[in-house]
């Protein structure tokens, strides 16, 4: 997955002589929480934020009233208050990547430059986790089998040949290593094949099944108990 997969391309923008209250009016109405600044060409100059906003306007514990406040935002440009130190990122690089990028740095966005460092995009910590719930089928139709399994190479060979042998499509496939139970490895499936029969082919094939979950085309998830 590329960060160009996942990134709100083509994201509202605002130059450093916007005052604050517009800034606000921006972000509010399009219900974000994050602005690039922007020269005339497009290059990125640094980046507002609603947190930020409230930080440096004291708005949370302000002794000013919400005229004298609404004042100063009406007459104080972001320029005043914007990072000017941004972390970016390219829409070629791998999203975990990206991810890592606002880890190691605590934030929760990253505007995505071109090569000549105007903005193309932005990605925020909600895309990431938006994505990883994609890669995983969350939300989406068919039956995510949960099966605990020994770390050893090859072992998957014959869990996918038992899938294509019921006709059953491999949507999305991941492996998980916890101190506590192991390596698991987690599938989400569709196919003609009937959830209890594939339980029983996995069982019968000896393999140890700790977790099945269905959902359904209206985005109903059905638990199936598992009997060994």
């Amino acid at each position: 997955m590329y960060v160009k997969d996942h990134m709100t391309k083509n994201p509202y923008t605002i130059t450093k002589d916007t005052v604050i209250a517009k800034a606000l009016e921006i972000m509010d109405k399009n219900h974000f929480h994050r602005l690039p600044v922007v020269d005339a060409d497009g290059k990125l100059e640094g980046l507002v934020t609603g947190g930020l906003v409230e930080q440096t306007s004291g708005a949370n514990n302000t002794s000013l009233s919400i005229f004298e406040l609404n004042y100063l935002l009406s007459r104080t440009k972001v320029s005043d208050i914007m990072i000017r130190d941004v972390k970016t990122t390219t829409q070629d690089v791998f999203l975990e990547e990206a991810a890592q990028l606002m880890i190691d740095n605590e934030i929760g966005v990253l505007p995505v430059v071109d090569a000549d460092g105007r903005v193309i995009g932005i990605i925020t910590d909600k895309d990431v986790f938006q994505a990883f719930n994609d890669l995983m089928g969350y939300g989406q139709r068919g039956t995510r089998f949960v099966i605990n399994c020994e770390n050893v190479p090859g072992y998957f060979v014959g869990i996918a040949k038992l899938f294509a042998e019921n006709d059953a499509n491999l949507d999305s496939l991941a492996v998980y290593h916890s101190e506590e139970r192991g390596a698991e490895v987690v599938i989400k499936a569709t196919g003609e094949v009937e959830v209890e029969r594939m339980m029983q082919v996995l069982l019968d094939g000896g393999y140890n099944l700790t977790d099945v979950v269905q959902t359904t085309a209206d985005g109903e998830m059905k638990r199936y108990p598992i009997h060994k």
